[in-house]
């Protein structure tokens, strides 16, 4: 009994941790270098975008979106371009307006810039990452996420104390 209730605690640790590093896999930002290759508005209301099969019902509001391509990939990438405004998670963004202007004229240009994003893209839920900036690329290294890297070795960390907490616990008696 007393080996079933360890590896049930053990389980719940590792479930919460996964979570944990899915949570801030998905909210804190990521960079990527790439070309901006178009730029989209789409109508969309709860069920998605406005189209013949699926009509407008209820309010609607207007998406962005910017589509990107890697140097030497043929797989291109897209991109939400929403305001999160005062919303989870707060990135305060409020120009998606102006950031689709920038998107367009390094479309034009031909410009490879430096994107910063959160979230995932799901193909399956049609669920695209969320563009926060961008700003032209240069030469020397790029942007890291280090705030990013701070949370996942917090969460190491209080991984490693669990597991050491709960072996502790069980082989103490």
């Amino acid at each position: 009994m007393r080996k079933t209730i360890k590896y049930f605690l053990f389980l719940v640790v590792i479930l919460f941790h996964v979570v944990l590093f899915s949570g801030i896999h998905f909210i804190f930002p990521h960079y990527d270098t790439t070309y901006i290759t178009g730029v989209e508005v789409k109508r969309v209301d709860k069920d998605g975008p406005i189209t013949k099969a699926n009509p407008a019902d209820g309010p609607t509001r207007d998406v962005y979106y910017i589509y990107t391509q890697k140097a030497g990939e043929e797989k291109p990438m897209v991109y939400r371009n929403e305001d999160t405004r005062w919303g989870f998670p707060f990135y305060f963004k409020f120009g998606s307006a102006d950031l689709q202007a920038k998107a367009s004229n390094f479309a034009g240009n031909k410009q490879m810039v430096e994107v910063k994003y959160y979230g995932w893209r799901l193909v399956i839920f049609d669920e695209y990452r969320n563009m926060v900036s961008m700003k032209e690329a240069t030469e020397t290294s790029p942007s890291m996420p280090i705030l990013s890297y701070i949370f996942y070795f917090l969460g190491l960390i209080t991984l490693f104390f669990s597991i050491q907490f709960i072996r502790g616990w069980f082989d103490s008696e």
